[in-house]
């Protein structure tokens, strides 16, 4: 049974339940691509899928609108996959369970993936809408934004002929964004050395925070488990010596950290020590993050005397001083954009194996220079511990345009419609905007979208009146490009 059924608008809530019902997390959107060829063939409409899975799917102008300039429709297909820590969701074969509450459409214990399925949805919806008067369209669907925006890096942009877009990538009800933030990711690998250890074991599991998206939420005070873990760690030394067997956190290097585990071995006679530690170290933490991040829970298992393999001393004191001392979070406000987040670093992921401690971070800034001198400073600190640093993913930041007839029209279509005029502004988060703005020549663009909370967590929630607002300023911004 169809859960969004009586939802407005039908259609665009119609393909929204579709797409929820297949898997397409970041590097598994075969499914969902083919999806979207079997849309345009049923529907007679050119497409061109490439080797990435992205595709454009062409539409002819409606009548009356053969002259007018094409526009480009774009946004990502693939989601953030995130669950509750007693989910069975396999995120490689399940479809989601949706559900609705309090005028919100959520995802029983995952991610919603309306960051961008929500796009997908209305570019669908728009294509087959016959009596909707629009000019030439172009809606492009990438690929793994959501890991580096590789599938917009890898789209060949030479077989669209629009130079005016609109991404519809955003999530704030009343906001047109006309510049957002570039990034690069890197992986900082530190070689480590074991030895033998003994004492009593202990896993110690910091979680309860709120997590989020770490461009759009990074200037919420939110707290990173990895962070507060090195916090942890360092703290912990004071208490007793230890040994540390296992060390991981964190799912996707552009999502905060919602928790982070270790298991250590500690002398058999420190137990009520370490358990005083934690105690006051978790009241510490709900007092700073009052507010914000209130739900921080510090815990500890203690599973009797074991032998294991930890970390020898120098190692341990490499993991713990990096964690101290990587940049995290914001680092610079914009000098020129009110309440902006210029730069900012947030540490993902954090694994320890066999051969090395490995971090994942993504680095964000609108101006390139500051992005480029973060980045060097995380390969400063990781090269002078002995690792190596690596970057991928490198995409340059959307700038402000100073003429940009699409974002006055838009405007102006949105003050008709709703009687207020849109908060016009830039984004930390980074957006396609900036490779499809570097690739098409004098490239007009905007970005905008309903309400969605909480992105790329298991809380994450999309408004439905939000969208339906939205679907009408999109479709009364195509009826106005008549030229």
């Amino acid at each position: 049974m169809r859960k969004l059924e009586n939802l407005k608008p039908e259609r665009v809530f119609y393909w929204f339940e579709e797409i929820c019902g297949i898997p397409h997390g970041s590097g598994n959107t075969r499914a969902i691509s083919d999806f979207l060829v079997n849309f345009a063939v049923n529907k007679g409409l050119r497409y061109v899928q490439d080797e990435m899975n992205n595709v454009v799917i062409f539409k002819d102008a409606s009548a009356g609108y053969e002259g007018a300039a094409p526009v480009i429709l774009q946004g990502h297909m693939d989601m953030v996959c995130e669950k509750t820590p007693d989910s069975s969701h396999d995120f490689e074969k399940d479809g989601l369970d949706l559900y609705i509450e309090d005028g919100y459409v959520r995802a029983r214990n995952t991610t919603l993936g309306g960051d961008d399925g929500i796009f997908v949805a209305m570019a669908l919806a728009v294509l087959e809408d016959d009596g909707l008067c629009h000019p030439p369209i172009e809606a492009v669907f990438t690929v793994d934004e959501e890991i580096g925006l590789l599938g917009a890096e890898g789209l060949d942009t030479g077989i669209l002929s629009g130079n005016r877009m609109i991404n519809l990538d955003s999530e704030e009800d009343g906001v047109i964004w006309v510049a957002s933030a570039g990034g690069v990711s890197s992986r900082s690998e530190i070689p480590v050395k074991w030895a033998e250890g003994e004492g009593l074991s202990a896993e110690i599991v910091i979680d309860g925070l709120m997590g989020g998206h770490s461009g759009a939420e990074i200037d919420k005070n939110r707290a990173s488990a990895v962070m507060l873990m090195g916090r942890l760690l360092y703290g912990l030394g004071d208490v007793c010596e230890y040994g540390l067997v296992s060390l991981y956190g964190g799912e996707k290097e552009n999502a905060i950290p919602k928790s982070c585990t270790v298991s250590v071995l500690i002398p058999d006679d420190s137990a009520e020590e370490v358990r005083t530690y934690l105690s006051g170290l978790n009241d510490s933490l709900r007092q700073e993050y009052a507010g914000t991040d209130e739900g921080i829970c510090v815990r500890a298992d203690f599973r009797g005397h074991q032998t294991a393999k930890v970390l020898h001393p120098t190692s341990l004191s490499k993991i713990v001083f990096f964690l101290r001392n990587i940049p995290w979070g914001i680092q610079k406000m914009s000098g020129t954009v009110e309440n902006l987040v210029e730069t900012s670093n947030n540490a993902g992921i954090v694994r320890l194996d066999e051969e090395c401690f490995s971090v994942d971070c993504g680095v964000r800034s609108s101006v390139g220079s500051a992005k480029n001198d973060l980045a060097a400073r995380i390969r400063h600190l990781t090269e002078f511990l002995g690792g190596e640093c690596t970057f991928s993913g490198d995409y340059p930041a959307w700038e402000y345009r100073e003429e940009s007839p699409l974002r006055d029209l838009t405007v102006s279509v949105y003050k008709k419609l709703f009687g207020a005029d849109p908060v016009v502004g830039a984004v930390h988060a980074g957006l396609e905007c900036g490779l499809f703005y570097g690739k098409i020549p004098n490239l007009d663009c905007i970005s905008l979208g309903p309400d969605i909370k909480d992105i790329h967590t298991v809380d994450e929630h999309l408004h439905i009146a939000s969208t339906e607002r939205y679907y009408r300023l999109l479709t009364a911004v195509l009826e106005a490009m008549k030229r």
